[in-house]
């Protein structure tokens, strides 16, 4: 089960293209040169298969099936899926009608490397990335266009207005790089924001010294009171004071790279891990 079976015709407009829905959060691409540019932000190194999330009508999937990999789509909309079908039989079987954020990955893939890519639907995206760090063991690489804002969230560094949460959780196990800037000219329909496209490559040793599921508390309770020393933001581990006492608690969230993230969360680990 799971695989797209023809339903007949969808209900497309006169031209035979898919309408964008807006509860989906589709804006579909409609620039070949910005679908191709995306397609080669990919590597496609120590891995051969690729898993593009919110095809649409595969303006980037025709791009990716230039390239010597095994690619799958993953569609929620069953219109788009018709016409992926219809459109691009080389596909096959590898049309998944999920939501990709309900997804078992292993029914799929198992336990093979893959990557992803996508358009991603601005209404998901941040839990989309939250998902692949669920999944950083089986993603080395992860490229694809976001809200110009969350792809700078995402790639921003210490001290800058947009370092948050996702910059230093998704930076403690990849490399974040914003690649490019897009219009909404080339969208239909065009959204109200610029968009942003970024590559994620996986760090060689992206295992954490210190407790992961710890390193996400710390990172996430110090950002909930970003104005604040983490100090005073931390409160709630109820950490004893000659460790409160510690310079690093006299910064605040922004103030810290991932690394320093890190090394807060060894220092608190002795007395926090158990109150988890």
């Amino acid at each position: 089960m799971g695989k797209y079976k023809k339903r007949g015709k969808p209900s497309q407009s006169e031209d035979g293209e898919v309408r964008a829905k807006k509860h989906l959060g589709q804006h579909f691409l409609t620039d070949e040169s910005v679908a191709e540019q995306i397609a080669d932000t990919l590597s496609y190194k120590g891995y051969n298969k690729v898993l593009e999330i919110g095809p649409g009508m595969g303006v980037l999937t025709k791009y990716l099936l230039k390239q010597d990999a095994e690619v799958h789509v993953i569609e929620i909309d069953t219109e788009s899926v018709a016409y992926l079908q219809e459109h691009y039989p080389q596909l096959e079987d590898r049309i998944h009608q999920f939501d990709f954020l309900k997804y078992d990955v292993g029914t799929t893939f198992r336990d093979e490397a893959f990557a992803i890519i996508g358009n991603f639907p601005y209404n998901i995206s941040t839990q989309i990335v939250f998902k692949v760090l669920e999944l950083k063991h089986q993603i080395p690489e992860f490229s694809g266009m976001f809200q110009k804002e969350v792809a700078e969230r995402i790639c921003g560094k210490e001290g800058n207005k947009t370092y948050g949460i996702l910059s230093v959780l998704v930076q403690a196990f990849f490399e974040a790089e914003y690649l490019f800037t897009v219009p909404p000219s080339v969208f239909n329909p065009p959204p109200k924001v610029e968009s942003g496209v970024l590559r994620l490559i996986r760090k060689e040793d992206f295992s954490l010294p210190c407790d992961e599921k710890l390193f996400f508390r710390v990172v996430k309770t110090a950002f909930q009171q970003r104005r604040k020393t983490l100090r005073n933001s931390l409160k709630t581990f109820d950490l004893p004071d000659n460790l409160r006492e510690d310079p690093i608690f006299d910064k605040r969230p922004e103030q810290l790279g991932y690394q320093e993230f890190i090394d807060l969360t060894l220092k608190i680990q002795p007395y926090a891990v158990s109150n988890q």
